[in-house]
């Protein structure tokens, strides 16, 4: 799919994103700094996965009058037991939702024992709002509850883990456990809480977004009808983002709470598409409550794999063996595996 981004940034189909020239330095008193080497990086290939494809775990109606099915990518260790599930929940600036990104991610935290499961979710292109792309975050999660037994999966150890506009989703659904009103569609009758979270470089408050960044490129996050603001809320006749949806119900710090999962946060200090500062007020709010949470900042690291931009260099923090195995330990300790 990242192959294909370039062309659709040509041709005009997907806007391209605003980078920012410069970027504040935000407080890391509260975080883990980290600096991992670019040239270890995490191999597969040892463990034996079966895999399934297209998976469907739901069906929309779209605005438009017309149905979508929401698919998903299943990753699975051969070995027959029951296993906790990890569902990843891709970036795609809410433009799109691409099931098939971060394979070489997904595949190593498979096979360190868990199944893995890549989901599409509803975008602005769908005509849906954030409230939408939680739902299908948690229609998933219900699906594989209620199919554990034929893809091998414990029930009572769901994790949900997602990059960028997946980790705001992510970070969403970690926080509304148990508020039945975003719970829509298909296998009610399961719960959609998770028992933990991974937010790589997600948003929180959207109105902030660009919080960091010079004035160009608050500008640009703050045009009329931009991606961000269609998938929250336009204000009638401007088309600018509502900052107060933005900053209470669509904002994951109004649901913060001392019972909530535990986070695992990730951001790196020169992210120019989201402002580093994004991840910090969602650490400090959980641990301001007493919940758990823990972030690291990868130092002079960017925003995730900008390939499809160009830049060949900026996954390799992120697919680093430092930064997997530290989503990996944390993954096997909130869900109790040991070992692949």
């Amino acid at each position: 799919m990242h192959g294909l981004m370039p062309i659709l940034f040509w041709i005009g189909l997907l806007p391209k994103p605003t980078m920012a020239s410069t970027i504040a330095a935000s407080d890391t008193s509260t975080s883990i700094i980290i600096r991992p080497d670019p040239k270890d990086q995490i191999t597969c290939g040892r463990t034996k996965l079966r895999a399934l494809s297209d998976v469907v775990f739901a069906r929309r109606a779209l605005t438009s009058g017309k149905s979508l099915d929401l698919s998903m990518d299943i990753q699975m260790p051969e070995a027959s037991k029951q296993r906790p599930v990890v569902i990843y929940v891709t970036g795609g600036g809410f433009i799109q939702a691409p099931k098939e990104a971060a394979l070489n991610l997904r595949t190593y935290v498979a096979e360190a024992g868990f199944v893995v499961a890549s989901i599409e979710y509803r975008t602005v292109r769908d005509g849906a709002n954030y409230r939408d792309g939680i739902a299908d975050v948690k229609s998933a999660v219900r699906y594989l509850r209620a199919n554990a037994v034929k893809y091998g999966i414990d029930p009572a150890r769901v994790a949900v883990w997602g990059e960028s506009a997946g980790g705001y989703l992510a970070a969403m659904v970690g926080v509304t456990n148990g508020i039945k009103s975003f719970d829509v569609g298909n296998d009610l009758e399961q719960s959609s809480d998770v028992q933990a979270v991974v937010d790589k470089f997600g948003a929180s408050d959207l109105s902030k977004l660009a919080s960091d960044f010079d004035q160009k490129a608050k500008d640009a996050n703050n045009a009329p009808g931009n991606p961000i603001a269609q998938y929250i809320a336009t204000v009638p006749e401007t088309r600018l983002l509502d900052t107060q949806l933005a900053t209470t119900a669509a904002n994951p710090l109004t649901y913060v709470k001392p019972t909530h999962p535990p986070f695992l946060i990730f951001h790196g200090s020169r992210d120019r598409l989201i402002s580093p500062s994004q991840t910090l007020i969602l650490h400090n709010a959980l641990t301001a409550v007493g919940g758990h949470s823990v972030r690291y900042v990868l130092d002079g690291a960017g925003h995730g794999d900008l390939s499809f931009l160009g830049d060949t260099e900026s996954g390799l923090p992120w697919s680093a063996r430092q930064t997997m195995d530290i989503i990996v330990d944390f993954l096997r300790a909130q869900t109790a595996v040991r070992g692949g």
